[in-house]
């Protein structure tokens, strides 16, 4: 079965409503007290909106999703922390690089663009969950490798 994948651990995000009654929480990011409407919880802290901010591209990671990566003491959105410490390959289908933050397509210990993993006979695309074959380091859809099987003479005779 297929499965998309991006293999780099990731810490959740999450965004409380501040309770009026509660003692306002100091924000890990300025240090202030958070006496807004809504607050983030990560990394066993509290933060403003505003603070919880990637450290290269500044963006508000409560908005572009609800997960950060960190690293070096470093609090990173996913496209920067792949970009400085993700592991780049190339792709077994069309031998070009692929970039550290693509999701990429694996069988057994090849990884592919989403693009390219495809039956490379018949060009057939494949969708999460689709079965495939992997024959001579081929990727086949299961019609060709079947009438591969039959020329070979592989399969059984049905009696």
């Amino acid at each position: 079965m297929l499965s998309a994948e991006s293999p780099h651990p990731r810490i959740g995000i999450q965004m409380l409503s501040v309770q009026p009654d509660t003692k306002p929480k100091g924000c890990a990011g300025c240090n202030r007290k958070i006496k807004d409407r809504y607050l983030l919880k990560a990394l066993d802290k509290y933060w403003h909106e505003d603070c919880l901010k990637c450290a290269c591209c500044d963006c508000r990671l409560g908005e572009v999703g609800s997960t950060l990566y960190t690293k070096a003491n470093l609090i990173l959105c996913r496209r920067d922390y792949l970009r400085l410490f993700g592991v780049t390959g190339n792709c077994a289908a069309c031998s070009k690089l692929i970039p550290a933050f693509e999701m990429v397509m694996r069988a057994k210990d090849n990884v592919y663009h989403l693009d390219c993993f495809a039956c490379q006979l018949c060009n057939q695309r494949f969708c999460v969950g689709d079965k495939f074959f992997l024959k001579n380091n081929m990727i086949l859809c299961q019609t060709d490798y079947e009438e591969g099987l039959m020329k070979e003479g592989y399969v059984a005779q049905v009696r």
